[in-house]
């Protein structure tokens, strides 16, 4: 069973099931955000938004994996 969900996804079904919206919907919408720091982008999905702080930790962790580093 390795197509089993890791790390910040293991969130997901859960996410979509509390908040209502597709998970496609909360990824586009971190990555569309001029918010660039971590916590910056956790803070505004749970004040904005209304998450929970894991919730919004997994969001902005899976989308910041896809980025390659800056350096």
């Amino acid at each position: 069973m390795s197509d089993k969900p890791k790390g910040p996804a293991t969130y997901f079904p859960s996410i979509e099931k509390k908040y209502g919206r597709p998970i496609e919907e909360w990824l586009d919408l971190v990555r569309s955000s001029p918010l660039t720091k971590h916590m910056e982008l956790v803070s505004w999905l749970k004040t904005e938004h209304g998450l929970g702080h894991g919730h919004a930790n997994a969001l902005v962790a899976h989308v910041r994996a896809e980025q390659p580093a800056a350096g």
